[in-house]
C-alpha cells in the first residue's frame, strides 16, 4: 500500500523581498531573499462528496520567530510558536506567543498587527512554494498483534484517520512519532501530533480557515480521540492557546509500516 514517509517530506517557501514585499513577517528581514525548508507533520486531503473535487493540505513542523543569517540575536523578541499550513495556493500561518491577542505588528508597521491566524493566497505573499510529498510502499498492520509487534520492533509507523461527513471524506495521515504497546494483552494506543483537524462544515474555498491542531489517540479501527488547540483562559483578561479540547469521532483507522528505508 502506498503511504508517505514523512522523514522525507517538505514544505519549503521561498521568500524575495526585490520580489514580492514581505507580508507575513514580524521585522525587517536581513536578508532580501530566504528559503525556509520545513518538515511536514501531518498531510490531509479533503474530498468533497457532490463535485468529486480533492484538495489536500499539509501541516509544516512547529517552529520559532527568528532572524535568519544575522550574528546575534536570532530570536525574535517577543518570540512566537509559528505553523505553517498550505494548501496548492492559499496558506494559514498560525502564530501564539505568552499570551493570545499580543498585537505584535507585522513589518513594515503600516500593515497593523499580525493575525494569530494570517490567511491569504500563496501568490499575494511568498516569491515561491513547494511541496515536496515522499511516497514510498508500506504494509498494512491488519491485526493489534502485527502493530505490537511493528511497534516493539522499532519500525517506522504512519496513521491514516478517515472522518466522512454528509458532504466531505478526510483522510488525514501523520507518522505515529508516540506509540504505545502492551505485547501481554495485545494493546496498542496513539498518542501523536500535531495533526491537522479539519471543520468539515466549511465550504470548499474556505476548508483551510477552519483548520486547528489537535493531537490524536487511537486503539482500535473505527473511533480516535482528538485533544485539539484552543483558546483557554488562565486569568482574568488573559487567554493562551491550549491542547484542552476533547472530540471523540467514529472514523476508519489504518497503521502502516514502511518497508523501505531513507
Amino acid at each position: 500500500m502506498n503511504t508517505i514517509d514523512f522523514s522525507r517530506s517538505f514544505l519549503t517557501f521561498r521568500i524575495d523581498t526585490l520580489n514580492k514585499p514581505p507580508v507575513t513577517t514580524s521585522q525587517k528581514p536581513p536578508y532580501s531573499l530566504n528559503n525556509a525548508r520545513i518538515q511536514l507533520d501531518c498531510c490531509c486531503e479533503i474530498t468533497d462528496k457532490r463535485t468529486k473535487v480533492a484538495q489536500q493540505f499539509v501541516l509544516g513542523a512547529s517552529c520559532k520567530t527568528e532572524m535568519v543569517g544575522v550574528q546575534q540575536g536570532m530570536w525574535m523578541d517577543p518570540n512566537g510558536d509559528f505553523v505553517p499550513i498550505f494548501s496548492r495556493d492559499r496558506f494559514l500561518n498560525l502564530k501564539s506567543f505568552d499570551r493570545a491577542d499580543k498585537g505584535v505588528s507585522l513589518y513594515p508597521p503600516s500593515l497593523g498587527a499580525q493575525s494569530e491566524r494570517q490567511t491569504g493566497m500563496v501568490a499575494d505573499a511568498f516569491d515561491r512554494v513547494k511541496i515536496d510529498i515522499h511516497r514510498c510502499e508500506g504494509k498494512l498492520l491488519r491485526t493489534t498483534d502485527e502493530i505490537v509487534e511493528a511497534i516493539l520492533e522499532n519500525r517506522v509507523v504512519v496513521a491514516r484517520t478517515e472522518i466522512e461527513t454528509d458532504n466531505y471524506v478526510a483522510l488525514i495521515e501523520y507518522p505515529a512519532k508516540t506509540i504505545n504497546a502492551n505485547e501481554r494483552d495485545s494493546i496498542y494506543q496513539t498518542d501523536t501530533g500535531p495533526v491537522l483537524f479539519p471543520d468539515l462544515a466549511r465550504t470548499p474555498v474556505d476548508l483551510i480557515a477552519g483548520f486547528e491542531l489537535a493531537f490524536v489517540a487511537s486503539n482500535r479501527a473505527d473511533y480516535a480521540e482528538f485533544i485539539v488547540r484552543a483558546r483557554t483562559s488562565v486569568a482574568p483578561a488573559v487567554d493562551v492557546y491550549h491542547y484542552c479540547k476533547p472530540i471523540g469521532l467514529n472514523c476508519k483507522n489504518d497503521l502502516l509500516s514502511l518497508e523501505t528505508r531513507p
